[in-house]
């Protein structure tokens, strides 16, 4: 009787892991596009499979930091940076969607200039 391990043939290692994303369907360039808006909500606790980085002032970073301790101290809700940034995101896309030229969004960034 021979000790060999049983190794997964080619089958077993190559196959398929990706699931498709809840969301998203693929356009002809076989991108992810965007099929809806996204949830006012943000995505919550879950796997995020994109990333993005965004440079912010000291000041900004020290506003999102008290956001995120006062939404732990007056509202109970401890969540991360990343979790208040999705959700800030969510609602400015949704009132982008929904306002359009009259958006904050654009206000925000007409204001630049």
């Amino acid at each position: 009787m021979t000790r060999r391990v049983q190794l997964p043939g080619a089958a077993e290692l190559f196959r398929s892991t990706s699931v498709p994303r809840a969301g998203f369907v693929a356009d002809d360039r076989s991108e992810p596009v965007a099929d809806g808006p996204v949830s006012s909500a943000g995505t919550g606790r879950r796997k995020h499979e994109a990333k993005i980085t965004v440079y912010l002032s000291d000041e900004e970073l020290l506003a999102l930091e008290h956001a995120r301790l006062a939404l732990r101290a007056a509202h109970g809700i401890a969540v991360d940076r990343g979790r208040v940034v999705r959700a800030a995101i969510a609602a400015v896309l949704e009132d982008f969607t929904t306002h359009g030229a009259d958006s904050q969004l654009v206000k925000g960034i007409a204001g630049d200039d």
